[in-house]
């Protein structure tokens, strides 16, 4: 399938792992690769505004169906211009299909199930999975809502990100493998069905990525990676279960992005720590997206490299936590190495006083860091494999 108006070129692989650079081309705009996709969830930057997205180096977000079609609904957005005129935002988009949010929260959880993690906080809201779809009831008034492929697409056509999602079943982590191999293969025939609706109503506005299923099981990972490479999809997105650890979250990625089509992005679905990531772009992975590090920064996490980690003594974690009484009296910023607005004008100590006096500048603040601490990353990665010294690189942030 032809997709006019965009289009993936990939620069340079690197000598000693799949790592490479790249460019998407979009309407509105270029996503060098590898780059990290802020989420917008609700067709807004929780603490941010575009404006500061684009100061501090951001070149590409993602806003969620499953939100924008319960609240406040795709046709209104439409008919406000899309999500790009809506919210202000001129740069490239994408939008999910809104099955994460449905089976994660259908479950009991989101993304706890996704990664590994069991958590039963969430009360379910998954009503039925059929052929036809997902029948499920908001979680904003309780009425019941039906999801089919092709509603899904036709939702995200009239949200008009750029780059959009298959709709697919998002299993979560305890399931068997028999369960999780009827699922691959349904979302395969809803993956066929969006992309047949997704054909009726190009317009060369939209480009359309497949989703790779089948959980931790590599002989179902690789069939979905085969269905993909089979179909005419712009990109591909690895979905799913990626296993109980970080190292056989790490085996199952590298196994899946191995046997995708090399011609296409690569995009990783809902990870976004910073370990996760240079070991993602090791296996080949283009763009990964995650809400991580604007929900950190509104309890206080500012993302910081090793080194300030090490100092801190929180080496396991990749942030630290300015809401510690350590930081009552500090003068310094957060990061003295970081350009970023907050970091050029707040110390540690005014940060603290305003987590504590429950101001909301402090979450504008630390999330304006973190923000900028992502594109700061993205960038000296992109830099390092530009200039074969990525290894070397990594150790700064590792």
């Amino acid at each position: 399938m032809d997709y006019p108006n965009f289009s993936f070129e990939v620069l340079k692989i690197a000598a000693t792992s799949r790592a490479r650079l790249g460019r998407i081309y979009t309407p509105h705009g270029v996503v060098e690769t590898p780059n990290f996709i802020f989420c917008a969830t609700k067709a807004a930057i929780k603490g941010g505004t575009p404006q500061m997205m684009r100061e501090e180096g951001s070149q590409i977000i993602l806003s969620n169906t499953y939100h924008l079609m319960l609240q406040p609904g795709a046709e209104l957005v439409r008919k406000m211009g899309g999500l790009h005129k809506f919210m202000g935002w001129d740069g490239p988009m994408l939008t999910d299909s809104g099955g994460f949010q449905i089976f994660s929260l259908g479950y009991g959880s989101v993304a706890d199930e996704i990664k590994g993690r069991r958590s039963t906080e969430r009360p379910k809201t998954l009503l039925k999975i059929s052929e036809e779809g997902a029948t499920f009831k908001s979680y904003l008034d309780g009425k019941k809502q039906v999801l089919t492929p092709e509603k899904s697409i036709q939702i995200q056509r009239d949200l008009g990100a750029d780059l959009i999602v298959v709709f697919d079943e998002c299993t979560p982590f305890h399931v068997d493998k028999s369960y999780t191999a009827r699922s691959m293969r349904m979302s395969h025939r809803w993956g066929l069905r969006s992309l047949e609706e997704f054909q009726r109503g190009a317009s060369g506005v939209q480009a359309l990525y497949g989703i790779i299923q089948g959980g931790v099981y590599p002989d179902l990972r690789q069939e979905s990676a085969q269905f993909v490479n089979d179909h005419g999809f712009f990109g591909h997105a690895i979905g799913g279960s990626l296993g109980a650890s970080k190292s056989q979250m790490t085996d199952v990625v590298g196994m899946t992005a191995s046997q995708l089509a090399p011609e296409r992005p690569i995009h990783l679905l809902g990870i976004g720590g910073v370990s996760d990531i240079i070991n993602g772009i090791r296996q080949g992975i283009d763009t990964f997206d995650c809400v991580h590090p604007t929900r950190i920064a509104r309890h206080g996490g500012a993302l910081v490299p090793r080194h300030l980690r090490d100092e801190f003594g929180t080496p396991h974690k990749e942030h630290i936590n300015i809401r510690n009484a350590r930081f009552q009296e500090d003068v310094n910023p957060i990061d003295s190495t970081c350009g970023c607005t907050t970091c050029q004008h707040f110390s540690r100590g005014y940060l603290h006083h305003l987590l504590k006096a429950k101001e909301l500048l402090a979450m504008t603040a630390i999330t304006t860091h973190n923000v900028h601490f992502m594109n700061r990353l993205m960038t000296s990665l992109r830099n390092a494999l530009q200039e074969d010294r990525y290894e070397d690189e990594v150790k700064f942030w590792e």
